[in-house]
């Protein structure tokens, strides 16, 4: 007999047998997509599930980037009183940091837009000639923002839900519950109040001309990288969901 006329009973029930497809990857679980989103969104959360409030702020070399051409722009202008020469030391302060995360191989973005920024602030007041200058368009981001969260607030999708619910892993669940969307309406509210500040305080220097410039930088500075890790851990507090009571254990008789 022939091989083909008594088959392996094992080699045909095989080939009867459908091929499997390969595993597919694991899927990210919600904690991972929420984390995702929020680093995205530029909120970090700490190892106890709370918010990491410098890290959020681009940790020090972040808040070093966001402060230091500034203060050499303020620097350089109180001891020249050349436009141009302090506008391009600001702009070299701005690169330095680019280079630094280059040199570090970290990502670029945050240097990149830190100074693009200052480019715009330059180009500014270079081209009106007012050292004040540097700093309007500073005014503009912080009107754009508060334009941005009021209507969260109106359309009852306020932005410290949309990235502190994520964090906490509420996802979007939190919009079910009225109380919690008062809760994050608030904190968003706190986060508004913090730009709202700014404006009230540095656009009336920035009024006084050149002779509101030490004023307006040093305000700029205070209330730039300070006062907003101050208001989102204000706002990460005030909408802080209420504690869960246990329900008593049954007593035996």
């Amino acid at each position: 007999m022939t091989p083909s006329e008594n088959p392996d009973p094992a080699a045909g029930s095989a080939a009867s047998e459908p091929v499997k497809p390969p595993p597919t990857p694991e899927s990210p679980s919600v904690a991972d997509l929420a984390e995702g989103y929020a680093v995205k969104a530029g909120l970090h959360r700490s190892k106890d599930g709370s918010i990491d409030v410098l890290k959020s702020a681009g940790g020090l070399q972040g808040i070093a980037e966001s402060i230091v051409p500034g203060l050499v722009f303020l620097v350089a202008f109180t001891i020249t009183r050349e436009l141009t020469l302090s506008l391009a030391s600001a702009l070299a302060g701005a690169a330095a940091f680019t280079v630094a995360r280059l040199v570090q191989r970290r990502p670029l973005t945050q240097a990149l837009a830190g100074i693009a920024g200052v480019g715009v602030s330059a180009w500014l007041a270079n081209t009106t000639g007012k050292a004040e200058d540097f700093y309007v368009p500073g005014f503009f981001t912080n009107a754009a923002y508060i334009a941005g969260m009021v209507i969260s607030i109106a359309l009852r999708w306020p932005i410290a839900g949309l990235l502190f619910g994520f964090i906490r892993n509420e996802g979007l669940d939190w919009r079910k519950d009225p109380a919690r969307v008062r809760a994050y309406r608030l904190g968003t509210w706190v986060i508004v109040a913090v730009l709202a500040l700014r404006l009230l305080v540095q656009v009336p220097l920035y009024l006084l001309g050149e002779q509101g410039l030490p004023g307006l930088a040093t305000t700029r500075l205070i209330m730039g990288a300070p006062l907003y890790i101050l208001g989102i851990w204000v706002a990460w507090l005030v909408t802080k969901p209420a504690a869960r009571t246990q329900p008593a254990a049954p007593t035996q008789a």
